[in-house]
């Protein structure tokens, strides 16, 4: 069993190291992308290991430093190594395809597979490699660990409108989130890729939560689309429940979804496609020839 004590026993002596000046300014330019948070940082502060910023370590007498910190934490020894593997992997980088210094250290160490996933994942993370990360961090050995910070960087750093890797991410792993930041931009993210989908996931949450959710729905769909498009018309259609058609009503009536443009004739619509206060089209003046009734009628007919 490897003695990680002693500094040599884990960084080699010789070689590229990844922590000059230009490694250390790109590595900031990452985490200032991540609004100054690298997943790293989060191990480091849940570990208590070091104060403040402590990474990446600068030059050889900052690893030391920080390989010192590390030692001296009065955490289990599975996760001193587990840090140890991350600058490793950091080592690797810079000694080009051949280097295994992480794997090797793992094995030498008795690093259990399941921190090593868990390690490389977040690496791969820091480093903007979604893809490379959720290959790691989706896998089923894992517990949700960061959940809500993963999603959160997944949905942030989405490029045109490309949602598929948070929603992949929680589908597979199915996390609780802890906050409600990361369940508003997933929810956000997923109706921005199908209505219907938000729709069922929403009815998963009490209904204070629930509601929230549904009118985020309503709200996100009508500031995008006219009267019309094919979101709307799939709004409009929806397979409400009785709560969630009370909601639609009240929210677009009363609530603050009145104050939006299209409120009224969505309430319009949603009324003729669900047959109600038929008698009431022409009295409030609307045309069964007119743009809200022609909408309805084209929901119905499924265009």
């Amino acid at each position: 069993m490897i003695d990680y004590t002693q500094f040599h026993a884990i960084f080699p002596g010789q070689g590229p190291t990844p922590y000059s000046n230009k490694d250390v300014q790109e590595i900031e330019t990452l985490r200032k992308s991540f609004n100054g948070v690298l997943f790293i940082d989060r191990v480091l502060k849940a570990l208590s290991i070091g104060e403040g910023r402590t990474y990446p370590p600068k030059g050889d007498n900052g690893l030391r430093s920080l390989h010192k910190h590390i030692c001296e934490s009065k955490v289990s020894a599975h996760h001193k190594l587990s840090v140890f593997y991350y600058l490793l992997l950091d080592h690797d980088l810079v000694r080009g395809m051949k280097s295994q210094l992480a794997e090797e250290f793992a094995e030498s160490s008795g690093l259990p597979g399941k921190y090593q996933i868990l390690m490389r994942g977040l690496w791969h993370m820091d480093r903007k490699e979604f893809k490379f990360a959720l290959e790691y961090l989706a896998h089923p050995s894992l517990p949700s660990e960061f959940a809500d910070e993963i999603v959160t960087v997944l949905v942030r750093h989405a490029k045109d409108n490309d949602y598929s890797l948070p929603l992949a991410y929680y589908h597979t792993t199915q996390p609780v989130f802890k906050t409600s930041e990361a369940l508003d931009l997933l929810f956000g993210a997923l109706v921005r890729t199908s209505i219907t989908e938000s729709l069922f996931f929403s009815r998963k949450y009490p209904e204070n939560t629930r509601r929230l959710l549904f009118e985020k729905l309503v709200s996100s769909v009508l500031e995008e689309q006219s009267l019309g498009g094919a979101r709307s018309k799939e709004l409009v259609g929806l397979p409400l429940d009785g709560f969630e058609e009370t909601w639609f009503q009240e929210y677009l009536t009363e609530g603050e979804g009145s104050k939006l443009k299209l409120a009224a004739s969505t309430v319009e619509t949603r009324q003729i496609i669900t047959g109600r206060h038929r008698g009431q089209i022409r009295i409030r003046g609307l045309d069964e020839d007119g743009p809200v009734a022609k909408s309805a009628r084209s929901v119905r007919a499924g265009r």
